[in-house]
């Protein structure tokens, strides 16, 4: 009886996944009749509904990924496509998936990835002829675009080179001003202090300081009459009549003495 009815449940299961295998079928027929009328929101929906029926379904997969590729979504394209290379489950089925793999990765200029991919597509199929001379184009333009890169990274190095070159003639030229700007300083730094000297090689400051002792000099003589060419100053004849003064006195001395001298005094006799 547990035989039989282990049994009766994988006929069972076996029904099951033929009735979904039907309808993801079915699906994809109306999918199909709608993309040819270019409905491609309706082929869409069929798409979608037969990829929920059976999950595994690679005509539902590879139609819808062919259908994103049309309009342009290859993005979309190569999620669904890549799906139906890893359900396929003939070569036929993984060649036909790998040969658009590779269309779309040349679409996005990813040419060596594409070389991969039309690889896969001849290890299916290495007779196909289409798929041979895609993979030589995948080849040509992957090699034009290694050679590109070379020549970018070169211009990149140069490039870098050259700023690095500017720095370093910025950081002399800063080092020359810098220079140039000292030695500015120390010609301006003697001038001042060769400003500051008068032509005895004196200081400056001691020569305003006599400048100020003759300007009060002057300031004490303002108010004083000017002495006039060929007179005496107030000072000189006061000097002179001070002279004159003691000589005469010493004259007027000398003539009493003498006087006190020649005088005899008279004497009365005592009788």
């Amino acid at each position: 009886m547990l035989s039989l009815s282990l049994f009766s449940q994988e006929k069972e299961d076996e029904k099951q996944a033929q009735l979904s295998l039907k309808k993801a079928n079915d699906y994809v027929f109306e999918g199909n009749e709608l993309i040819d009328v270019d409905n491609f929101v309706s082929a869409e929906k069929k798409y979608r509904k037969a990829i929920s029926e059976q999950p595994t379904n690679v005509a539902g997969t590879y139609n819808l990924g062919n259908s994103y590729y049309e309009k342009g979504n290859y993005a979309e394209a190569l999620f669904r496509l890549t799906q139906a290379a890893k359900n396929g489950t003939t070569k036929a089925e993984k060649h036909k998936a790998f040969h658009n793999i590779g269309n779309i990765l040349m679409k996005d200029k990813k040419c060596k990835e594409a070389i991969e991919a039309y690889k896969n597509a001849l290890r299916n199929d290495p007779s196909d002829d289409e798929t041979r001379y895609n993979y030589a184009l995948a080849k040509e333009c992957a090699a034009q675009q290694q050679e590109q890169n070379k020549d970018k990274d070169k211009d990149k190095k140069d490039e870098n080179k050259d700023d690095q070159k500017d720095k370093e003639d910025k950081k002399d030229d800063q080092g020359d001003d810098k220079k140039e700007d000292q030695k500015d300083k120390g010609d301006q730094d003697k001038k001042e202090g060769d400003d500051k000297k008068d032509e005895d090689g004196k200081p400056k400051d001691e020569k305003e300081d006599q400048s100020k002792n003759d300007k009060k000099d002057e300031k004490e003589n303002q108010g004083q009459p000017k002495q006039q060419p060929g007179q005496l100053s107030p000072q000189q004849i006061k000097n002179i009549l001070e002279a004159m003064n003691n000589q005469e006195q010493k004259v007027q001395e000398k003539m009493n003495a003498e006087k006190q001298k020649g005088t005899k005094v008279k004497t009365e006799k005592d009788w």
